[in-house]
């Protein structure tokens, strides 16, 4: 047992490089960086229309931020003062789905806009729609400090597919 321990451990050894009067062979070329991402379409006044987060917006909806959720895709966040059983109504009539209930409380609501591929994607394109004032909360704060409303009672998170 002891000599097939000794045998493996030696058959380990590692040996210094390069060997004299061995020539070296040529380093590996670098490998490319990954081309930069295409520049998102915007509106004018720099946010993402409808055609970035491919689906609907709502009209008063403020654009909050985007987040990047990997796989090539995007979330992108909107607030609105709009409260959360009204918003569900709008996706339901204008993306012509009922959507799926994910959370009761706090109530969460989704809309798949694309078929997951779980080959491409890292989250199923969707709209989902979440209720900030659920148990007494005061709501999403808004990023843009002293801007009108200082808190939103509903978020709209979009998730496009990767482009």
């Amino acid at each position: 047992m002891s000599l097939l321990l000794t045998t493996a451990a030696y058959a380990q050894t590692p040996q210094p490089f390069p060997r004299p009067g061995t020539t070296q062979q040529k380093p590996a070329p670098p490998v490319p960086a990954p081309p930069a991402a295409a520049p998102i379409p915007a509106r004018p006044d720099g946010e993402p229309n409808e055609a970035v987060v491919g689906a609907p917006i709502y009209p008063s909806a403020v654009y909050l931020t985007s987040y990047d959720a990997g796989r090539g895709q995007r979330f992108y966040l909107f607030g609105v003062t709009v409260p959360y059983a009204d918003l569900v109504t709008y996706y339901r009539t204008v993306l012509k789905t009922n959507g799926d209930r994910l959370f009761e409380s706090p109530p969460t609501h989704q809309f798949e806009t694309a078929r997951y591929r779980d080959e491409s994607m890292a989250f199923p394109p969707s709209v989902t729609i979440k209720d900030y004032t659920y148990g007494g909360a005061a709501g999403y704060p808004n990023p843009k400090t002293g801007a009108s409303p200082a808190r939103f009672p509903t978020v709209i998170q979009i998730v496009p597919p990767p482009r």
